[in-house]
């Protein structure tokens, strides 16, 4: 009733008055009157805005997470995400992890890219061109380790080495047999040199033998270092460094005369015909070496034959693995690539 005969104006002040006289202690209560009406006044501006807050934040991580992937830390994104809740906090988190965690594996792949030389021959990578898992295949080699150069001589590539000369020791440049592998000992030579003659029988037909032996007098050949093994798992292995005056001379003798795009030049033991080898990685190509790999064309004799033609500066690589019913194609892949780093 108070409140109804406020409007009046001056009656109110009477009536009040003898309230006061009467009962002194509910006057208190009516003071207070007024104030109700100021607390319902601020509700009215902070309702509408509450239906838009949890809009805002997925807008956000989606920019964070765009720059998280160009390499940026999205560091005020865990902050934007609190104000809409511990749902979305959770959800958000475990994406940013996504996001941080592929983007760190695309830094160690680079990284682990430009170290790919040495790492085949720890056998530590799974994911190395040619190579697929442990369990492939593929032979343990020792650690491997370029021979040093003689003191001021330049690597075969350098841009001061005009004539792409290997000045290391060639007979150092060879790749070494992998571990529990048997050596050849016909490959051995005298005090690591190679006879003409011991190489030339590695080709089966004596017509063969006798235009590959006219090319390498007429291409002036100097020396020939080599190696061979046989290893556990029965594949024997063969490889021969030829080593000319120059780059140019050698690079002309194994892409003009030695071999083709789709096969080999010249038949080597055990092999009839061959054709060019479809299934070797082109990623694991290595910088400056002119590759050329084959297989032996179908049908198979008593063994399949593996062979490939490098060419690396001043010298001409020869690779042979053979192996009674099929030769795999891992442990082929891996020495090639080896020996193309050795000789890079």
């Amino acid at each position: 009733m108070t409140e109804q005969t406020t409007p009046t104006g001056t009656p109110a002040e009477p009536e009040a008055a003898s309230h006061q006289s009467e009962s002194p202690a509910p006057a208190e209560p009516q003071a207070p009157a007024a104030p109700p009406a100021a607390v319902q006044a601020p509700p009215a501006p902070v309702a509408p805005p509450v239906p838009d807050l949890p809009q805002a934040p997925p807008a956000a991580v989606q920019d964070q997470v765009s720059e998280a992937v160009e390499g940026q830390v999205p560091v005020t994104v865990e902050g934007q995400v609190s104000e809409a809740g511990a749902v979305k906090v959770k959800k958000d988190r475990r994406v940013l992890r996504a996001v941080l965690r592929w983007t760190a594996a695309t830094v160690v792949f680079a990284a682990v890219g430009t170290a790919a030389a040495y790492g085949i021959t720890r056998m530590e990578r799974t994911d190395v061109p040619g190579l697929a898992t442990q369990t492939d295949g593929r032979w343990d080699y020792p650690t491997i380790s370029k021979p040093p150069l003689p003191s001021g001589s330049p690597g075969p590539f350098a841009e001061a080495n005009t004539s792409g000369s290997h000045y290391a020791d060639l007979r150092k440049l060879v790749l070494p047999a992998p571990k529990g592998a048997k050596a050849d000992a016909a490959l051995r030579g005298e005090d690591g040199w190679l006879t003409r003659k011991a190489f030339l029988a590695e080709y089966a037909e004596k017509t063969d033998r006798d235009t590959v032996g006219q090319l390498l007098t007429d291409y002036g050949l100097r020396h020939i270092a080599a190696r061979g093994w046989t290893a556990a798992d029965g594949t024997r292995t063969r490889i021969y460094l030829l080593q000319f005056d120059t780059a140019a001379v050698a690079e002309d003798l194994a892409s003009t005369q030695l071999a083709n795009y789709d096969s080999a030049q010249f038949a080597v033991r055990g092999v009839t015909g061959t054709e060019r080898d479809e299934k070797f990685p082109e990623r694991a190509a290595v910088d400056e070496i002119t590759r050329f790999a084959y297989t032996e064309s179908k049908p198979y004799g008593a063994e399949q034959v593996r062979e490939a033609y490098l060419s690396a500066g001043d010298t001409v690589a020869l690779v042979v693995q053979s192996h009674k019913g099929l030769a795999k194609a891992v442990p082929f892949q891996q020495t090639v690539i080896l020996q193309s780093q050795l000789l890079g």
